[in-house]
């Protein structure tokens, strides 16, 4: 059935299922997110940042919904809702990644923060 669904439909349907499963993440181990994802390395760059859900979902009180589908995709690693690519000039005017580091998380101030 999803798979001759629309991408809005897919998308609703993904966030639900995360919803629905969310008291099965407010475990000590968040065991139902997504992989890690690791950015491909743009020119510039000093190292390769990987994302991981599991340092950016709070535990005791898991929401799929800060960030899907307003800033990021639900269901393609890496890409963010206007399909732009997440670069530091968007992410500094508030794009992507900036619309919580910068502001309520950690800045861009120490570039090992995220490229590793």
């Amino acid at each position: 059935m999803i798979r001759h669904a629309s991408g809005a439909v897919r998308a609703a349907l993904a966030v639900g299922v995360l919803l629905a499963a969310g008291p099965a993440l407010a475990g000590s181990k968040l065991q139902k997110l997504p992989t890690d994802y690791v950015f491909p390395r743009g020119d510039g760059s000093p190292g390769p940042v990987m994302f991981s859900h599991e340092s950016h979902v709070d535990a005791a009180k898991p929401s799929c919904t800060t960030c899907h589908p307003r800033e990021f995709r639900v269901l393609e690693a890496g890409r963010t809702a206007s399909r732009e690519p997440i670069r530091h000039d968007r992410m500094q005017a508030g794009a992507a990644c900036g619309a919580c580091h910068g502001k309520t998380a950690f800045g861009f101030d120490s570039c090992d923060m995220c490229h590793k």
